[in-house]
């Protein structure tokens, strides 16, 4: 017996900004650059690239690279996405301090 199955797609999920939100938290809270910037891809990927492309002032290919696994967006770029994304980045404090870290 053959399984017809086909690769699993999450921007296909990703139809409401708590859905986006809930994404893009969870890939936050791995701390792994490569996660972060693949999550911001395939959320990208959900809206619509060439939008996103617009709204953020960017080209295409630029935003494609940098919002890959092996992607290294700058800091600017990524606020940048978020921003046109609607979602928010807001600093809490983490349940773990780092060794050396201030109490």
């Amino acid at each position: 017996m053959t399984l017809d199955l086909r690769p699993f797609d999450p921007a296909e999920y990703l139809d409401t900004p708590e859905a986006v939100a809930e994404y893009l938290a969870a890939a936050f809270e791995t701390g792994e650059q490569a996660v972060i910037a693949d999550a911001l891809g395939v959320v990208a990927k959900a809206r619509g690239m060439t939008q996103l492309s617009r709204d953020t002032g960017l080209a295409r290919p630029a935003l494609y690279r940098a919002l890959s696994p092996d992607g290294r967006p700058e800091f600017a770029t990524v606020l940048k996405v978020l921003r046109a994304l609607g979602v928010r980045l807001t600093p809490e404090v983490a349940q773990e301090r780092p060794p050396g870290a201030a109490t």
